[in-house]
């Protein structure tokens, strides 16, 4: 098995849907960072898990400086936006999010850490 993990780091503002008091439901931004773990079996015909760019691309072009609850269609918490990552990244099992100093969600496919 043949394993890559790429970290990025993308700014992104969001308010979080809340059913109590909290400064989390006013709109605020992170710098979020950003870590994606995919594995293989085989390489594939470039000899890569998968590029490394493609996956930046893939993940910025879609979240970084933008209104995240423009962009997905669900409360967008750490956690529910780990899970939504590891769905759009191929051959991804593991993303690790961190909001702010911290605070990390993980969501992985895998039931071991």
């Amino acid at each position: 098995m043949y394993y890559i993990t790429k970290t990025i780091e993308i700014s992104g503002a969001h308010a979080l849907k809340l059913p109590y008091e909290s400064k989390c439901t006013n709109l605020h931004g992170h710098n979020w960072l950003i870590t994606i773990y995919c594995r293989a079996e085989k390489l594939n015909r470039n000899g890569m898990v998968a590029d490394f760019s493609e996956i930046k691309q893939l993940i910025t072009s879609q979240l970084d400086h933008r209104n995240l609850n423009e962009v997905v269609d669900f409360n967008p918490t750490a956690e529910n936006l780990a899970r939504w990552i590891q769905e759009q990244t191929p051959n991804c099992y593991r993303v690790d999010i961190q909001e702010s100093a911290g605070n990390v969600a993980v969501y992985t496919i895998d039931d071991t850490l």
